[in-house]
């Protein structure tokens, strides 16, 4: 049987559509409460919540603290998506588009804010001169970090949103968003057949930008049984680059990190000092 058909109006009116964000979804930008947002006292605060976006921010953090990069010491404080605190005065003045991930950087005469996890791990690899190549193979790099920015909206709005959050289940957008997932995979798992790393040889700031997205597929973590759905298990190229990724601690601690759901041992929904995870797996 044919899906029901929607005729638009004329005119969008916004209208009552259920689903799992339908409480926060509307058609307006800017704060809905006015909210400062807490401070720590190192020179990074980070703002976000463990979703694929916002652990690209936290994995580069731990990342440049296991190389050693002791001045990338941060704050990171839970943003509940769910509750709308997103939409506070304090983070909308970070980050006009109300989405996490959104940082503040001290470090300056000038705090500086930055938005969109794509640059958010830019404006990190430059200023700390990791993870990001210099020489020819940049372009490669910057190259597959805007390919994952730009595919993400088809696996998370799209794909995951009518498959696991819409309130009914229709075959065209859930087939549509299969198909471009799939494919989208299907891109990485040929990179990833001739090279150790998306960049090429060495593990960079575009790995750290897809692996996120890509790395719960893998494990089934995501979106119900999507792993199985899709067949991920196809893309051995991905499985074996996301296992690899999964084993380094950085991205352990900084899957962690803003996480405020699953098994409380992955749990560290605030995160000020690195002593915070011994405590965490004391508890």
């Amino acid at each position: 049987m044919a899906d029901p058909t929607y005729t638009p109006p004329s005119v969008w009116q916004n209208t009552e559509s259920g689903g799992k964000f339908a409480n926060i979804n509307r058609p307006t930008a800017g704060a809905r409460v006015k909210k400062d947002l807490p401070v720590g006292d190192h020179a990074f605060q980070l703002y976000s919540l463990a979703t694929p976006n916002g652990v690209k921010a936290t994995i580069m953090f731990e990342e440049l603290l296991e190389a050693g990069h002791s001045d990338a010491e941060y704050d990171a404080w839970l943003i509940d998506i769910s509750d709308g605190d997103q939409f506070s005065s304090g983070f909308t003045d970070l980050n006009p588009n109300g989405k996490i991930p959104a940082l503040l950087d001290r470090t300056g005469d000038t705090p500086v804010r930055v938005f969109e996890s794509g640059a958010i791990l830019m404006h990190l690899a430059e200023k700390f001169g990791v993870f990001l190549p210099a020489d020819h193979t940049r372009a490669e790099v910057l190259s597959w970090l805007f390919w994952q920015v730009g595919s993400a909206p088809f696996i998370g709005g799209g794909f995951g949103h009518f498959y696991a959050y819409a309130p009914e289940k229709y075959e065209y957008p859930i087939n549509r968003y299969a198909m471009e997932t799939k494919r989208l995979f299907d891109v990485a798992d040929r990179r990833l057949g001739e090279s150790r790393f998306l960049g090429g040889d060495d593990y960079t700031i575009a790995d750290m930008a897809a692996a996120p997205w890509m790395m719960p597929f893998v494990t089934g973590e995501i979106y119900n049984d999507a792993r199985t759905f899709l067949s991920i298990d196809e893309y051995e190229n991905v499985g074996r680059w996301a296992h690899e990724i999964l084993a380094r601690p950085a991205v352990q601690r900084g899957r962690m990190v803003n996480r405020s759901w699953g098994e409380e041992s992955e749990q560290l929904p605030e995160r000020h000092s690195s002593a915070d995870f011994s405590a965490r797996q004391a508890k």
